[in-house]
């Protein structure tokens, strides 16, 4: 070493590998608190959201009334696999996909 090095308080040899690993790690602790945030804020509720309304969608038999995702009202007249057939008036029936039922309404 140099008596520059020295003199400027430089570590010597191999001291300075010696910390590295300790702060690389201390570097990715924010980055972790941060994915577990998200995790907790906002993909487990989310995943618990769609887990009811798969549930929802599976209990749905005819003669409920829903609410689509569109805002339109009626009552099941026929299920099929991804199909639904709503009554939104006497003698008026449209089909919509099974997904864009948001709610069953009581």
């Amino acid at each position: 070493m140099t008596a520059v090095a020295f003199a400027m308080g430089a570590p010597a040899g191999g001291q300075a590998a010696q910390g590295g690993g300790a702060a690389a790690l201390m570097n990715f602790v924010p980055l972790i608190f941060m994915f577990a945030i998200f995790y907790f804020l906002l993909i487990r509720p989310q995943q618990k959201k769609a887990k009811e309304h798969r549930a929802m969608l599976e209990a749905l038999k005819i003669g409920d009334s829903v609410k689509t995702a569109g805002g339109i009202h009626g009552k099941i007249a026929a299920l099929e696999d991804q199909v639904i057939t709503l009554e939104v008036a006497t003698g008026v029936k449209i089909k919509i996909d099974k997904p864009f039922v948001t709610t069953v309404v009581k």
